[in-house]
This record gives C-alpha cells, structure tokens and sequence, in this order.
C-alpha cells in the first residue's frame, strides 16, 4: 500500500525474538532494536512513584529512564545540574538520564554510549511530563531514520489517578489526548475512592480510549513485566478489544477525545482502503491520535493489518485467515473532534465489488 510508513516495525520486533545466527568472517550482527516505553499521565498521577521502583528496586531489568522537559523549563528545573543532560547508573543497573532538550540527541547519544560499553541497558522508559501530549515523543520513532533504526516504540502506558481522574479529564484536554494515547491504562489510588466513583472513572476512560486494557494498579505492587513488551506499535500485532468496550452508548460526557470503530464482514478493495486512509490523512491527520486496524482485503489470504500517528501511517501483512475464522475488519480511530459520521460514510466506498480482482497481484500486474 502507498501511504507513508514505518511499516518495517514488524520485522524489527520480530527479529528481537529470533535467535542470531552465527556470524560468517566479516560479517557485522546487526543488533536488534531497543524496546522503548513512553510513560505518561496528568500531573500527580504517580508517575514518579512508579519511575522511583524502576531506578531503585532489583527487579531484574536493566532499563535507562529518561525524565525529560522537552525544551521546556519545568518545576524541578531548579534542582538540575546545568549540564543538558545528567547520566546516573543507579545501584541496581537501571540508568537515570534527566534532559531537557532534544529527545533524538540524546537517545542517539545513549546508543553510542551503548555501543562502546560505557553503559548497559536493554531497554528505555520515557517519561513525560503531566501536561505532555505524547504524540510528538511518539512520533520521534517514525520520523528520525536512526532512531527509527535503532529503537522499537513498544507501547504508551498512561498513569491515570482515580481521585482526580474524571475532574481532570472534564477540565484538561491533555490528559484526554493522554488517555486516547494509551496502549495500556494503569489507575493508581483506586483505594481512595468507592466503587461507584471508579465505575464512572472506568467508563469514562473506556469511552475516550475503546482499545486499551486497563488496569488498577498499586505501585509497590506492580510486576513491571505487566508493563513491558506490550507491542502497541507492532503492526503483526492482533487487535485486541474487550467485548465490553465495543459500545457506542450515549455519555453525559463530551470530549474533545474520543474513539469509535468500524467493524465490517464484507470484504474490502485494497486500492479503495488506500484511498480511503489516505484521504482521512490529508485531511484529518492533525487529529488522528492513533488508528488501527485488521483488514480483509478481497483475493488476499493473508489479514493486512495498520496503524498510524497522525500523519505517519503503515501497512503490513499478517498471518493468514484461518479456514473457520470470520473474515471481518476492524478499525479503531482514536481523536479530536473527528466527524464519525463522516468516516463511516467514506468508509462505505471501500466494500470489493464484482470488478474487484480475486487476486491483488493482479493490480501489481497493471
């Protein structure tokens, strides 16, 4: 398919579970990507609580987190060191780097260092701070071919307060479009409130985000591998959502951000689902959080799966549909202030027809 891409993802995070073969003379091992995990989520959410076990407790990872501003001066500005970054391996392996500056400098900076031996890590967490859209941090994975080369985006995990949560979430844009962000959602201080209140809570983030699991987590409890190879950004990834999530249920509540999906049993032209995300994309890019889909494409055995970040989308293949597995497609729009009706409207031009080849090699061959 045409449109724009970071469709190589795949292959990358399958190479990271494939053994190495043996190196013939003079052959260089390329080695395989770094996994990396965004952490973010409105301010007092626990973040640090949670950034504080890493860097401290022997959990068995050797993970480098960067805490960052971004280019902005934030409240802890004052007790930085002057230099733009500052390294520290702490006791248990794990690598703290502060920033403040250029995200792709330093990552970059932290492979060389790699590289050489000078420091030992095997996988990276960014955090991001309370106000933060993660769009932009997420982006730096597709958009910078070293970066693109060197790490794999895994997931964004968004640490949301059951306190606070719905208040900031009527009050804040940003911890919607965090929220709407998440590959996974962690409610921290669930213990602070009763179960009526975390109900609307849970309902409330289901509406904004209808793909991520959630889950109610105590810091001083959480096994950190619930948290880690995710796979969010990986496009072989089957699309997983809750049954329960798959309701358009009118809400009291309405958000800038919000989530719909497209769920179809017929079967779709590839040159018209092209089009068709390409045109969403010019148009709409801007606000297109994160999308994602599974998609049945006539004279195609094989499931063509994607996603995208606003403006930067991909396509791969997945495994094939099995003999006695329905052949539906299934796309999660996750934005703000999409016109739904008119995705859907658009959506009905991509159905195959009579015309439409039994073989997509067919197209290939004019």
């Amino acid at each position: 398919m045409s449109t724009s891409a970071n469709a190589n993802a795949d292959a990358r995070a399958a190479e990271k579970q494939t053994p190495a073969r043996p190196e013939s003379p003079g052959e260089t091992q390329t080695p395989a990507p770094i996994p990396v995990t965004i952490l973010t989520g409105f301010l007092g959410a626990g973040k640090t609580t949670l950034l504080n076990r890493i860097l401290k407790e022997d959990h068995g990872h050797k993970i480098a987190v960067i805490e960052n501003e971004f280019g902005e001066q934030g409240v802890d500005g004052a007790i930085l060191a002057r230099e733009e970054e500052q390294i520290t391996v702490m006791n248990n392996g794990c690598i703290c780097c502060t920033v403040r500056g250029d995200l792709i400098r330093i990552l970059n900076k932290l492979y060389r260092q790699k590289s050489k031996g000078e420091l030992d890590f095997e996988r990276v967490i960014i955090e991001t701070t309370g106000m933060a859209d993660p769009a932009p941090v997420a982006q730096t994975f597709f958009a910078d071919e070293k970066v693109n080369e060197r790490y794999l985006l895994d997931a964004v995990i968004t640490v949301v307060d059951a306190k606070h949560g719905l208040k900031q979430l009527d009050e804040f844009t940003e911890a919607q479009q965090q929220t709407a962000f998440a590959d996974r959602i962690l409610v921290s201080k669930s213990d602070l409130v009763d179960d009526e209140e975390l109900g609307k809570l849970l309902a409330r983030l289901r509406k904004v985000n209808v793909r991520a699991p959630i889950a109610k987590v105590h810091f001083g409890e959480t096994n950190l591998d619930d948290i880690l190879d995710i796979r969010g950004f990986n496009l072989n990834a089957i699309l997983e959502i809750q049954p329960d999530f798959l309701t358009n249920d009118e809400h009291e509540h309405h958000d800038e951000v919000g989530s719909f999906y497209i769920k179809t049993d017929r079967q779709l032209d590839v040159r018209k689902i092209d089009r068709y995300i390409g045109s969403l994309i010019n148009l709409y890019g801007e606000q297109m959080l994160r999308y994602k889909g599974i998609l049945a494409i006539k004279g195609e055995p094989r499931k063509v799966v994607f996603q995208g970040v606003h403006m930067m989308a991909g396509f791969d293949f997945g495994p094939e549909w099995k003999p006695d597995e329905p052949r539906e497609s299934l796309i999660v729009f996750i934005g703000r202030k999409l016109p739904e009706a008119l995705f859907r409207e658009l959506f009905e031009d991509c159905y195959a027809t009579d015309a439409t080849p039994d073989d997509v090699r067919a197209y290939a061959a004019g």
